[in-house]
């Protein structure tokens, strides 16, 4: 007899068919495609914008009448979207929102970068998001972004994407040789790698040219981004380029049950709160929606960030188109702030709490706080909020565990969950546990992700 008294997390393998083991490794296939497209903030909407349009999804216009069923989605700047399904009790009756990032951890490019040293060109850098700044040495990594170059007639945006293509070639910041790493090797893992010699090697051709110049090295370099894209080195200060690992999403293990790529937190937890909203068969009672935004790596602040009017004023928008008050559709809402956890490692059990901490395998997991040490910068979702949505994945039949961030006192961090909290809106972080967060190369499996899926699909179609 099972015993229904005690809580325990278990394996998902068993609560799944041979059907829902295929889907789950059909869902991975197409979520690998698109780690490998949107590697950068840029990239990611891009990417969101051609599916959510494939999927019947158009422009959002100020001023636009809304109607149940109709599906829609807003930019903001390049850099964030949100997708909307508008639901037949109209805005008053509040909106079942998931809110991601599509930033991640990177090596950004300075805005004077290029300089020549001892028969090498190399850009200056500084790091983007909580690193540990020695992974980030000697592995490959492609560079992407924007450069807004001037020309007679205003600013022209010019996209540079270099390394990913076959044939392409790669950036690479070096390290200290084992042989004269004695001092570097005495030091704190910290302080092993300083953040000002993270500089990305880029050339050593010296230019043909008959400029006078000692810098030839740095002209060929220039002299070939002038003939590609048009630029001069002073547009560099107009510019958004980054260095991102130049790995392709891959399957992991014997059997294929796990994804390694970059970009894991939070593109596993953005991708499936997307592509369960894009897949809605039916109109849902509650206005369905998904934003997925920047600069969450950084605290959240910035135009493109969730502390941003973006959101706000795109409701107020709907609202005022539905003949609905802002503040009370917002009080009627509840809020997924879907981004990941930590999965426990047995390789680092000293940092985790067995009993409370995600495991592979077991399921999306719904965190009830975050923060660090005495849940300093957490909403800490209510019990109310907890038991409501127990109740759907239940209903739905959503495989699903709790999880926190480690050891109390370990360390820490934070979500957008306490920006949309602010709001008044009742919210929960509901994500896919990761191992090795942060690192150019993260893993999560493959049924946590799928299970994140249904887990949002099931969200979107919550009545109460």
């Amino acid at each position: 007899m099972e015993n229904t008294l005690f809580y325990d997390k278990k394996t998902g393998w068993d609560r799944m068919s041979d059907a829902e083991q295929a889907a789950m490794m059909e869902y991975a296939e197409g979520y690998k495609a698109f780690l490998d497209e949107a590697k950068t903030e840029r990239d990611a909407v891009r990417r969101l914008q051609a599916m959510a349009e494939a999927n019947g999804f158009a422009a959002y216009t100020r001023g636009k009448e809304i109607h149940p069923g109709e599906k829609y989605y807003k930019i903001n700047r390049n850099k964030a979207i949100i997708l909307f399904v508008v639901g037949s009790d109209g805005m008053h009756s509040g909106i079942n929102l998931s809110a991601a990032h599509l930033d991640a951890p990177r090596i950004d490019i300075r805005t004077v970068p290029l300089y020549e040293d001892n028969g090498m060109a190399l850009f200056k850098t500084h790091y983007y998001g909580g690193i540990k700044k020695y992974q980030w040495t000697t592995i490959p990594m492609e560079l992407r972004g924007i450069v807004c170059r001037m020309t007679e007639n205003g600013v022209e945006s010019v996209d540079v994407r270099i390394g990913d293509k076959p044939g392409d070639p790669v950036f690479v910041i070096t390290d200290l040789l084992i042989h004269l790493a004695t001092e570097q090797m005495g030091k704190t893992m910290m302080k092993g790698i300083e953040a000002e010699n993270m500089n990305v090697l880029v050339g050593s051709k010296p230019s043909k040219s008959d400029i006078e110049t000692s810098d030839k090295i740095k002209l060929w370099v220039m002299e070939f981004l002038n003939k590609e894209y048009g630029i001069t080195e002073e547009d560099f200060l107009s510019a958004e380029l980054t260095c991102v690992p130049a790995f392709k999403a891959s399957d992991v293990g014997f059997d294929r049950s796990f994804i390694g790529a970059y970009g894991h937190d939070d593109r596993v937890c953005s991708y499936p709160a997307a592509t369960a909203l894009l897949d809605l068969k039916e109109t849902p009672k509650k206005t369905s929606m998904v934003i997925l935004v920047d600069k969450e790596e950084i605290g959240s602040d910035g135009v493109t960030g969730m502390q941003s009017h973006f959101f706000d004023t795109l409701v107020a928008d709907l609202c005022r188109a539905d003949g609905t008050l802002f503040e009370e559709c917002i009080e009627r809402s509840t809020c997924l702030s879907a981004d990941v956890c930590n999965a426990f490692d047995p390789n680092y059990p000293n940092v985790s709490e067995r009993r409370n901490d995600a495991r592979v395998n077991c399921g999306v997991a719904l965190v009830k706080y975050t923060g660090a040490r005495g849940k300093s910068g957490s909403s800490d979702a209510t019990a109310e909020l907890m038991g409501k949505m127990r109740y759907q994945f239940h209903k739905n039949h959503v495989i699903w565990q709790t999880g926190q961030l480690g050891k109390v006192d370990q360390g820490g961090g934070g979500t957008v969950a306490m920006f949309m909290a602010n709001r008044n809106i009742d919210t929960v972080d509901c994500g896919v546990p990761v191992l090795s967060m942060h690192a150019p190369f993260e893993v999560i499996a493959k049924l946590d992700l799928f299970a994140a899926y249904n887990a949002f699909k099931a969200f979107y179609q919550m009545e109460q």
